[in-house]
C-alpha cells in the first residue's frame, strides 16, 4: 500500500459543497418547467399525484432513505462486487489516501444524482441516466465471488444490474416511508395494498430509463416478490463476496483502517453526519427491511427480531430526524442545491395534485 495521505482541511462550506457535486451537464430543468410535444407540461417521471412523489418528497424520505438504500445495496452480490473492484473511494483506501470526508462526499453525490432523476422533466432524467450508464459500463468483472464462481460475472451497464440497482433504490424507500414517515398526525403505518402496488408500478418508468428487461419490469409488489425469488442466489449471504479476487482484501475493513488512519480533526462534522444517517438509524433500517433482506445480510432469527423491535424503538428518534430544521440540513448537505430546488417545485406541485384530487372526489 502506498504511504500517501490526504489530511486537507475540511471546512463547513466543504462539506455543503457546490452544485459541482452533484451537477452532470446543465442545469436539472424541474419537472413541470418544461413542455412535452403535445403542449402539456412535462412532469417527468412520475409527477405530481404520483404515489413514488407521495412517498419521495416526505421528509423522513429525505433523511432515511439513504441508510436504507445503503443496506438493500448490500443484499445483492453483483453490487457489493462491483463496488468492491470499481468504487473509487476503494481506490482511494488502496492506495492509502482515503478519508472521511471522501466517504462522506461520496455518499452525498450518489443521493442527489439520483434525486435529480426523480424530480426533474423528462429530458433531464433521461441525460443524467444515460451518464451513469456510461459511468457504470466500466464497472464490470468476471467474478462476483470467488466462493461462489456459479455466480458467474458481473456489469453494473447490464440490463440485469440496470434493473436491481434501481430496484434496490425504490424497494428501500417504500420501506423506509412505511416504517418512519408521521403523516396526517399518525405513526408510521404501512400503505394499503393498492397503494403499495401503485407505488412499483410507477417505478416502472425509472427502470425503463435505466434500461430494464421491460418484461421484467414489476407491475405489483406480487410481481416484485417474484423477481426476488427468481434471483434469489444473488441474494445469499456471503461474507466472501467482500473479498478481493485480486488483491485478497475485504474492501469494508480497508474503507475503514484507511479513514481511522487519515483522520484529523476538522473531518469531525463529516465522520458525525455520516454516524448520523447510516449508523445511528441502521438497526431501526434493517428492521423496517422484508425479512427476506433480513436474511441476505447474514442475520439469526435472535438479531433479525430484534432488528424489527428496533425499528419501533426508533420512531421517536425517528420523529425529531424529520423535523424541518433538520429536515432541510439534510436535504441541503445529501441532495445538493439543485436538489433543495426541485424538492420545493415538486412539493409545491404534489400539494396542489392532491387538494385537486381532494375538492373533485368532494
Amino acid at each position: 500500500m502506498s504511504k500517501k495521505t490526504s489530511k486537507r482541511e475540511i471546512t463547513e462550506a466543504t462539506i455543503l459543497g457546490t452544485e459541482r457535486r452533484w451537477r452532470r451537464g446543465k442545469v436539472p430543468v424541474a419537472a413541470g418547467d418544461s413542455l412535452r410535444p403535445d403542449g402539456t407540461p412535462d412532469y417527468g417521471l412520475f409527477g405530481p399525484g404520483s404515489m413514488v412523489w407521495e412517498v419521495l418528497l416526505h421528509p423522513a424520505t429525505v433523511v432515511f432513505h439513504h441508510v436504507g438504500q445503503q443496506i438493500a445495496q448490500d443484499t445483492y452480490s453483483p453490487i457489493v462486487a462491483g463496488i468492491r473492484d470499481h468504487e473509487p473511494i476503494v481506490r482511494k483506501a488502496r492506495e492509502g489516501t482515503l478519508t472521511a470526508f471522501d466517504t462522506f462526499e461520496r455518499a452525498s453525490r450518489g443521493a442527489g444524482i439520483h434525486g435529480i432523476i426523480w424530480l426533474s422533466d423528462t429530458a433531464t432524467a433521461t441525460q443524467m441516466a444515460k451518464h451513469l450508464h456510461m459511468v457504470h459500463t466500466r464497472v464490470a468483472g468476471d467474478l462476483i465471488d470467488k466462493e461462489r464462481p456459479e455466480l458467474g460475472g458481473y456489469n453494473a451497464a447490464s440490463p440485469r444490474e440496470s434493473m436491481w440497482a434501481a430496484l434496490t433504490e425504490m424497494h428501500p424507500m417504500l420501506r423506509m416511508y412505511e416504517a418512519f414517515a408521521f403523516r396526517d398526525g399518525q405513526p408510521p403505518q404501512r400503505l394499503t395494498d393498492a397503494q403499495r402496488d401503485q407505488f412499483i408500478k410507477e417505478t416502472g418508468a425509472y427502470l425503463r430509463v435505466h434500461g430494464a428487461p421491460e418484461e421484467e419490469i414489476p407491475q405489483s409488489m406480487a410481481d416484485l416478490k417474484a423477481l426476488y425469488a427468481k434471483y434469489d442466489p444473488f441474494f445469499v449471504h456471503a461474507d466472501s463476496v467482500r473479498i478481493s479476487p485480486e488483491y485478497g482484501y475485504d474492501y469494508l475493513e480497508l474503507l475503514v483502517s484507511c479513514a481511522q488512519k487519515n483522520y484529523v480533526p476538522s473531518h469531525a462534522r463529516a465522520g458525525s453526519l455520516s454516524q448520523q444517517l447510516y449508523s445511528v438509524p441502521h438497526q431501526a433500517a434493517v428492521g423496517a427491511l422484508p425479512h427476506r433482506a433480513r436474511q441476505a445480510l447474514g442475520l439469526t432469527p435472535e438479531q433479525e427480531a430484534e432488528a424489527v423491535a428496533e425499528t419501533l424503538r426508533f420512531r421517536d428518534k425517528a420523529w425529531e430526524m424529520q423535523q424541518p430544521e433538520y429536515e432541510q440540513e439534510i436535504l441541503r448537505i445529501m441532495w445538493g442545491p439543485d436538489g433543495v430546488r426541485l424538492f420545493e417545485s415538486a412539493r409545491a406541485l404534489h400539494r396542489e395534485a392532491l387538494e385537486k384530487r381532494k375538492a373533485a372526489s368532494a
